[in-house]
């Protein structure tokens, strides 16, 4: 195994990140018994027959695999848990756990955003491929395999998820310079993210037959022990398919990239060149990989489609600012704040946006104007009172900046989402608060939604950047107003 390098800026700031978001992707209790039990001299079979059973769909999985074609002849009907552990060996069933989990994961932390989709679509792939080459050689390595190709992504999706700026960068600096996002990831991040998945690993404990086994293949090596070796040939000829696979070139090209794969790898995977060829085509023909390219050439499409959105948004906010700022100090509030809802709720493509006005005389903060629908009889329902509570709402008022809120629906975050919203949008996927201030104080805040699931999209940094330009133009349309005072809305 390389050296571990030294801490670097990158680093720190990914490690206070996770720190601060909530660890990656070692959040599950059984996911930190598996890697203990995996690490121990010898597996405690109740332990992980418990483990199983406490996930219903990891059961049937674990049962499922048991069944398959490849194991018939070790079990045949079998139905517990304990006997399918006895057919598949302890180990396997401990990868198949720690894949399963940190799919799950992937899945749970990646859900809004097309870029996430897209990788994750790709790692699975991967997965799929490993799988497919193990299962010919040897079936009970086929979760180590799969586990290993997963985490060969680790340090990409670590970057996606944690690092969003440097991400973008590299995104942009790939498409203008026509090279990989690896090689561009170097530069960015001054680390590869093979090696940061590796300091990952490393970091979480994970077992040494995986954190070496998710390494790069390097035919040179030395002092490799054979199984590592071809182990790590897997994980480095499934993430190379992958890209082949899912990148949507000229099928010419694609076939060319293929068999220039199958040649290098060929020896070191102990399969005939012949063989591992038509291997890999079939998967073009079987449910999960083709569901996975499939789902990945939608992903591309609309990833394209995403950019040209979001370049479109900031375009249209900045027209609004500018209207905005073409305005007198002295203009009416209603049409000031009005033309400012209308900017943001077309902009982002929101179900509502409503503007949030503070009446000091009664201590609260009511919403007075807004466009969406039925929001003649929601307006009387949304207010709140300026009395600092530990919810989302006042953490706006209190903040310079506007805040954008994901996922409203995560149990973690419910806490903070006041009754008051709860009850008079329940349908409320995703937001945005913008808090408009004066020297004073905030005197306002505009609020915007995503009521269906399917529209909600991420507000990227320049897009929140050109919004709270916006919101700060709007301060000075409230005059001078003294904290006592309530804004007149004409």
């Amino acid at each position: 195994m390389p050296p571990t390098q030294p801490s670097g800026p990158i680093i720190e700031k990914l490690w206070q990140r996770i720190n601060e978001r909530g660890d990656f992707p070692m959040l599950s209790n059984s996911l930190r018994a598996t890697i203990s039990a995996m690490k121990s001299d010898s597996y405690d079979f109740t332990a992980l027959v418990q483990l199983v059973l406490s996930d219903f769909t990891l059961t049937q999985r674990v049962i499922r695999l048991a069944n398959s074609a490849m194991y018939m002849a070790f079990g045949g009907n079998i139905t517990t848990v304990s006997r399918a552990l006895m057919v598949l060996g302890m180990e396997a069933v401990a990868h198949l756990v720690l894949g399963l989990k940190l799919v799950d994961h992937f899945h749970q932390t990646g859900t809004q955003r097309i870029d996430a989709k897209l990788e994750l679509n790709r790692a699975m792939l991967a997965g799929c491929i490993a799988r497919k080459i193990t299962e010919t050689l040897d079936a009970r390595a086929s979760e180590e395999a799969v586990v290993c190709t997963l985490m060969r992504q680790l340090g990409k999706l670590l970057c996606l998820f944690y690092l969003e700026t440097e991400w973008k960068q590299i995104r942009q600096r790939a498409d203008a310079e026509g090279r990989s996002e690896d090689e561009v990831g170097l530069d960015v991040l001054g680390i590869s993210f093979d090696t940061l998945g590796q300091l990952a690993a490393e970091r979480w404990g994970l077992p040494e037959s995986v954190t070496l086994g998710m390494l790069p293949y390097d035919p040179h090596a030395e002092d490799v022990p054979a199984r590592t070796h071809w182990m790590q040939a897997v994980t480095s000829f499934s993430t190379s398919m992958s890209e082949h696979l899912s990148t949507g070139e000229d099928p010419k090209v694609t076939e060319e990239a293929i068999r220039s794969t199958v040649t290098e790898y060929s020896a070191a995977l102990l399969l005939d060149a012949g063989k591992l060829l038509h291997l890999t085509r079939s998967l073009t023909q079987e449910n999960a990989s083709k569901r996975f390219i499939e789902e990945i050439y939608e992903l591309r499409a609309q990833s394209g489609s995403a950019a040209s959105d979001a370049i479109a948004a900031e375009r249209h906010i900045r027209d609004g600012l500018a209207d905005l700022r073409s305005l007198p100090s002295e203009n009416r509030l209603a049409p000031v704040l009005a033309m400012a809802s209308e900017t943001l709720l077309a902009s982002l493509k929101l179900s509502r946006a409503i503007v949030f006005v503070r009446d000091a005389s009664a201590g609260i903060y009511a919403a007075r104007l807004g466009f969406g629908a039925d929001l003649e009889r929601l307006l009387p329902k949304l207010r709140f009172h300026e009395a600092f509570e530990v919810d989302v709402f006042h953490l706006a008022i209190a903040n310079s900046v506007g805040i954008f809120f994901e996922n409203a629906r995560d149990p973690k975050f419910s806490a903070h989402i006041p009754a008051w919203f709860r009850r008079a949008l329940p349908d409320a996927h995703a937001f945005v608060l913008l808090p408009v201030r004066t020297p004073a104080g905030a005197v306002a805040l505009i609020y915007g939604d995503w009521n269906r699931p399917e529209s909600v999209r991420k507000v990227l940094p320049e897009e929140m950047a050109a919004l709270n330009e916006l919101s700060a133009e709007l301060g000075r349309f409230f005059g001078q107003a003294q904290p006592n005072q309530p804004a007149a809305v004409r």
